[in-house]
């Protein structure tokens, strides 16, 4: 099928400028001047109406968590509910944690002793490997041997709820935890990538790094741009609601990680997708905030959250399609195929009206997960038509997929490697 939209603002990283876009099959086939888009209509078997609506490359979320295990149950979204509520929100690609041939990116804990920590030995040795094979380790920094202490310490004390989540994971320990990982990195030559960083002392270290000139990059998530202690701290046991691993911080880190995005110093914004249901599964952890299942719902909000980050003056249009897309292309080794619309390109385009209103909410999520953790937040900012490789998936509030549709994409390397 050869579809033609017309009349919207593409926008790419290198900024925005009108153009119609023809599609033939699975691939982008042109980028049209409008002036001269009427000897090509006939060429096409549909049409969308984009007027007024921004065109842009198909989000690419490089942090997920489906049908992952984690305290006894599983998160609450698996791939297909997961990918479904993904294409909802204008994200066509995502990277999650399978082991198989093209897989390029391997993540690692500093966190979690007995379940997921590897200590300071084993992420040497998977460091001098990855620098062998040109591999990326995504690390979650934070100093869970510590963390541990201080857990044990507060519930000995009699502090149980939610709130404690956040004061026993400091942001000190994480900015430690990011500053040794670097290090390592350091000694063994291995590109670096911080996952979900969360908060200034973190983000200090990075910018040290990469002032050095080394290979060393970190995504944040739209929880630590929005979220924060105060909402762990909702009234009886709301907080649970909020706990993920590094928490939700104190509202004086947003600015920071707003600057860092500017200055790309922060390259990407992920989810960290891992939703766990408040009924039964956030439930466990009543009675002892360290039992509560660690993750959040996101996937569906990320490109509206961003898009918001826009309308406040925190991004500018290029720099949302940047970290949204195109940036997440090309350090998981998936651009241009993927990131940016251009000729021979996958057709993963998003038609979005930056002019809509609407409120998030668990009545009208899509996500496997029974409540949203920005509920009743109001977005400037839409989804109108997602296509994913030419097909459309949403249209006009309708959903047009079909389940076992997506394709594994083997990767390259980083293209940011020096």
């Amino acid at each position: 099928m050869r579809i033609l939209i017309r009349g919207g603002t593409v926008v790419t990283a290198t900024g925005s400028s009108a153009a119609d876009v023809l599609i033939d099959g699975e691939t982008v086939a042109a980028l049209l001047d409008p002036a001269h888009t009427g000897s090509f209509a006939g060429l096409a078997d549909r049409s969308i109406d984009a007027t007024g609506k921004y065109v842009i490359p198909g989000g690419i979320d490089v942090h997920t968590h489906l049908d992952m295990p984690f305290g006894g149950t599983f998160s609450a979204d698996d791939f297909e509910t997961g990918t479904r509520a993904a294409a909802w929100g204008g994200t066509t690609s995502l990277v999650d944690f399978l082991v198989g041939e093209g897989v390029t990116s391997f993540k690692m804990f500093m966190a979690y002793p007995g379940v997921f920590y590897a200590t300071d030995g084993e992420i040497l040795q998977a460091m001098q490997r990855a620098a062998s094979s040109g591999a990326t380790i995504m690390m979650h920094a934070e100093n869970g041997i510590a963390i541990d202490v201080l857990v044990a310490q507060a519930l000995a004390s009699g502090h149980t709820d939610p709130g404690w989540h956040g004061r026993t994971r400091p942001p000190e320990l994480e900015g430690e935890a990011t500053a040794r990982a670097i290090r390592l990195a350091q000694v063994t030559g291995a590109p670096l990538y911080i996952v979900h960083l969360s908060a200034q002392q973190a983000l200090q270290a990075v910018i040290e790094a990469r002032d050095d000139g080394r290979n060393v990059f970190a995504e944040t998530c739209p929880q630590y741009l929005y979220l924060s202690q105060d909402d762990l701290d909702a009234p009886g046991f709301e907080g649970a609601k909020y706990v993920c691993s590094p928490p939700v911080r104190p509202k004086e880190h947003w600015a920071h990680l707003w600057r860092g995005l500017r200055t790309n110093d922060l390259s990407i914004v992920s989810t960290d997708h891992c939703p766990f249901c408040f009924k039964e599964q956030k439930e466990m952890g009543r009675g002892d905030f360290s039992k509560i299942p660690n993750g959040m719902p996101g996937i569906e909000h990320r490109v509206d959250l961003l898009h918001q980050g826009v309308v406040d003056g925190e991004l500018s249009l290029a720099r949302w399609v940047e970290v949204n897309s195109t940036t997440p292309a090309r350090m998981f080794g998936l651009y241009p195929r993927k990131g940016t619309i251009a000729p021979g390109s996958d057709a993963d385009i998003v038609v979005y009206d930056p002019a809509l209103r609407h409120v998030l909410s668990v009545e009208t999520h899509h996500m496997a997960v029974d409540y949203s953790a920005y509920e009743g937040r109001e977005v400037q900012g839409g989804v109108s038509t997602v296509l994913s490789r030419g097909e459309i998936l949403v249209s006009d509030g309708q959903w047009h997929g079909q389940a076992g549709r997506g394709r594994f994409l083997p990767r390259g390397a980083s293209q940011y490697l020096r």
